[in-house]
């Protein structure tokens, strides 16, 4: 097949399809039934599909035949082995270029001290880090599960540490913001974006906030004389902790104001595209399915 030519939001709630999809997650699987979401890199949907000889997996294109509604209905399907996966990959709704402007325009206005600049550069004018940082997501399913995703991310929870920090006369705006931008670097190890979205082996094992900490090692290591142990600490502290609590994977509780105010940006970043996400597939003025991690339906 080769060529994709029908995508998902072109698609009308009520019209029949034809077209290709990745399994991009599967919900439930027995020997009569597949539960998945079904994806193109315009968006996903919930689908049921007969369990043909248990070959339906994550990552496996199907085309498919059907009808689109809150769920798409599938009549019948055949997996596919001609395509181009970057037809299936859900991508950022906004030009990545246009993001990475953002982020430098705050890094310009925020980021000023010698330790600040050198930190920054070490990471974001490394063309291998930032091919990989452009590409990253943000998820796998939870939130900002796009390509690009990532870099989304990265810019809001700066511009809200950015405001909070403003509003509330935080102490070490710098470090807040450069710790909101480098918060999430380890997820370009954590998180493998080059087919159906899944944590890598490494992810598995350690975890962004871990790999975090050792990329912002690494760097501190090639000049160490250069950083203050404050400013290494404070960095890597708002690393640590900027999952919040124990419960919620952080390494640390929260131990510092830059923290707080990262934790409280990066959950309300991630709580509203969740959300966003949802109203994108639930018609207005009716309920959402429920959300695991919003732990409840919408009225929308």
């Amino acid at each position: 097949m080769g060529k994709k030519d029908e995508f998902l939001d072109n698609i009308k709630n009520g019209k029949s399809l034809k077209t290709s999809l990745i399994v991009n997650k599967i919900i439930f699987n027995d020997s009569n039934k597949v539960v998945c979401i079904l994806a193109d890199k315009t968006g996903d949907i919930k689908a049921t599909l007969s369990n043909k000889d248990g070959n339906i997996k994550e990552g496996t294109v199907i085309y498919v035949e059907g009808v689109k509604d809150s769920n798409l209905e599938i009549k019948k399907y055949e997996i596919l082995s001609d395509y181009k996966i970057e037809d299936y990959l859900p991508i950022v709704k906004r030009p990545i270029e246009d993001i990475m402007n953002e982020i430098d325009l705050l890094t310009k206005k925020y980021i000023f001290s010698r330790e600040g600049k050198a930190l920054n550069d070490y990471f974001f004018k490394d063309e291998t880090f930032l091919e990989k940082f452009k590409k990253g997501i943000g998820g796998v399913s939870m939130h900002h599960n796009y390509i690009g995703g990532l870099a989304e991310h990265t810019l809001g929870v700066m511009y809200l540490t950015s405001v909070l920090c403003e509003r509330y006369e935080c102490k070490r705006t710098e470090t807040a913001v450069l710790g909101a931008k480098l918060h999430d670097i380890g997820k370009i190890y954590e998180l493998d974006s080059n087919g159906s979205f899944k944590y890598t082996l490494r992810g598995e094992m350690e975890g962004h906030i871990v790999i975090g900490v050792q990329l912002i090692d690494r760097a501190i290591n090639e000049n160490p004389s250069f950083y203050s142990d404050d400013f290494v600490n404070r960095i890597k502290g708002c690393i640590v902790q900027h999952h919040g609590k124990l419960e919620y994977g952080s390494p640390r509780n929260m131990k510092m104001e830059e923290s707080f105010i990262i934790n409280l940006a990066d959950n309300l970043d991630a709580t509203m595209n969740k959300i966003n996400q949802i109203k994108s597939k639930t018609l207005e003025n009716g309920w959402s399915e429920y959300d695991k991690k919003l732990e409840t339906r919408l009225y929308l």
